[in-house]
C-alpha cells in the first residue's frame, strides 16, 4: 500500500489577519504558520494508523509551495510520514495546485488523502479536481476509512444521517472530523524527521484559472444593546426596526 498525503501551510487560527498592497495580498509579517488542520489531524493521522496496522505501507507527503513550507513538512514527517515531496511553486489557484498533485500521484499511489479544505481559503475543491485529472474515483468529506484488501469502505455525513460507501483502489479521499484524532510528534519522530528525504521538484506546466482581485475583512461586530426587562415595548420596536435575520 502506497499512500500520498497532501499537506498545505495555513495561518494559525489565532493569527491576526491583515492585507497589503491595496488589499491584494495577505500580509505575512508576524504570522505563525501551521499544517492545515484537516490535512494533519485527519488525512495524515489516518494514514499513520493504516501504516501501524500494516508496516509495509509507505506514506509520502506532498506539498505545493515555496521553501518557507519546509518547517511544516518536517513536522509532518515527525508525525509519521516516510518521505516528502515539495513542488516548488507558490501559485494559489486550485486547478494549478491540483494539476501538480495529480502529476505526482500518477506515480503508482493506491490512496491519495487530502483534508476536506484549507482553513484559510475554504475551497474544498482540490480532491475532486485531482480525481478528475487522474480519472479515478473520489469520496469527499469522509469521516471514517477502512481498508479491506483492494476495497475501501468509507463513512460520510449526509443531510439527516450518515452514508456508508465502498470504492476500489486507487482512490482519492478528502477527510474531515471523525476520521482520526490529533497527534503530537514525539522526540524520536522529531529527531528522525531531520534525516528523512525531502525531494524538491519543479512544477509542471498547467493553466492558472483564477486570480485574487482583492481581500476584504468582515465588518466589525456591532455593539450590544441592553434593554431593561421592564421595557418589552422597546425590545419589540428594535426587533422590527434594527434586527437583521441571517
Amino acid at each position: 500500500m502506497k499512500i500520498l498525503v497532501c499537506i498545505s501551510k495555513t495561518p494559525d487560527t489565532t493569527a491576526k489577519i491583515a492585507f497589503a498592497d491595496n488589499n491584494t495580498k495577505f500580509a505575512q509579517d508576524g504570522v505563525q504558520w501551521i499544517i492545515n488542520p484537516y490535512d494533519e489531524w485527519y488525512a495524515l493521522v489516518r494514514a499513520i494508523e493504516l501504516k501501524e496496522k500494516d508496516p509495509s505501507t509507505i506514506i509520502h507527503l506532498l506539498n505545493v509551495g515555496g521553501a518557507d513550507t519546509e518547517p511544516i513538512i518536517r513536522k509532518a514527517l515527525a508525525l509519521g510520514g516516510d518521505e516528502a515531496i515539495r513542488v516548488n511553486t507558490e501559485v494559489s489557484d486550485s486547478y494549478y495546485i491540483a494539476a501538480q498533485i495529480a502529476a505526482i500521484a500518477k506515480e503508482g499511489y493506491d490512496l491519495v488523502l487530502t483534508g476536506k479544505e484549507t482553513i484559510d481559503y475554504n475551497g474544498s475543491s482540490i480532491g475532486g479536481m485531482v480525481s478528475e485529472l487522474l480519472d479515478i474515483n473520489y469520496v469527499s468529506l469522509a469521516t471514517k476509512l477502512e481498508l479491506n484488501g483492494s476495497t475501501v469502505t468509507l463513512n460520510r455525513e449526509i443531510e439527516g444521517g450518515e452514508e456508508t460507501c465502498e470504492a476500489p483502489l486507487p482512490l482519492v479521499v478528502s477527510c474531515q472530523k471523525g476520521m482520526a484524532e490529533q497527534r503530537i510528534p514525539n522526540m524520536k519522530g522529531i529527531m528522525g524527521a531531520r534525516t528523512k528525504p525531502l525531494k524538491v521538484v519543479e512544477p509542471i506546466a498547467a493553466d492558472i484559472l483564477t486570480s485574487i482581485v482583492s481581500f476584504e475583512l468582515p465588518p466589525a461586530k456591532a455593539g450590544v444593546k441592553l434593554i431593561s426587562p421592564d421595557n418589552p415595548g422597546e425590545l419589540v420596536k428594535l426587533l422590527h426596526e434594527e434586527a437583521k435575520v441571517i
